[in-house]
């Protein structure tokens, strides 16, 4: 089966970092465009970070500037570095992916909702304080 593990997700302060993991199994990962959804309460899942499988990166406008991507495909793990994190930052963050996106670096070949892909995780809660 496809699956997808995240973890790293905790409640920290303003300001301090959290790095998500994203482990994959089941599928060969280096075909994979990878990525970042949130879910945020009251409001729309968006994606805000993203990897294709040549390691082009996308990010977000709310997040540029403190959210790094990268992936290691020997470990079958994508990473989101997070800092400095903000209390709008508060959310479940659920890693997915899926091998025809044609995804180039560009936001838009990501569809709005994860459950389009061909695989997804259960999401780990991440929780900010002000």
């Amino acid at each position: 089966d496809l699956q997808l593990v995240e973890s790293g997700g905790g409640s920290v302060q303003a300001g301090g970092s959290l790095r998500l993991s994203c482990t994959a199994s089941g599928f060969t990962f280096d075909d994979y465009d990878v990525g970042f959804y949130r879910q945020a309460p009251g409001e729309d899942t968006i994606l805000v970070s993203a990897m294709s499988r040549h390691e082009l990166p996308y990010y977000a406008d709310s997040v540029k500037g403190r959210f790094t991507i990268s992936r290691n495909n020997a470990k079958n793990t994508m990473y989101l570095q997070v800092n400095p994190l903000k209390p709008e930052d508060t959310a479940v963050y659920v890693c997915a992916a899926d091998s025809g996106l044609r995804f180039l670096g560009h936001g838009a070949s990501w569809p709005s909702d994860y459950r389009y892909l061909a695989v997804w995780g259960q999401g780990t809660l991440v929780t900010v304080s002000s």
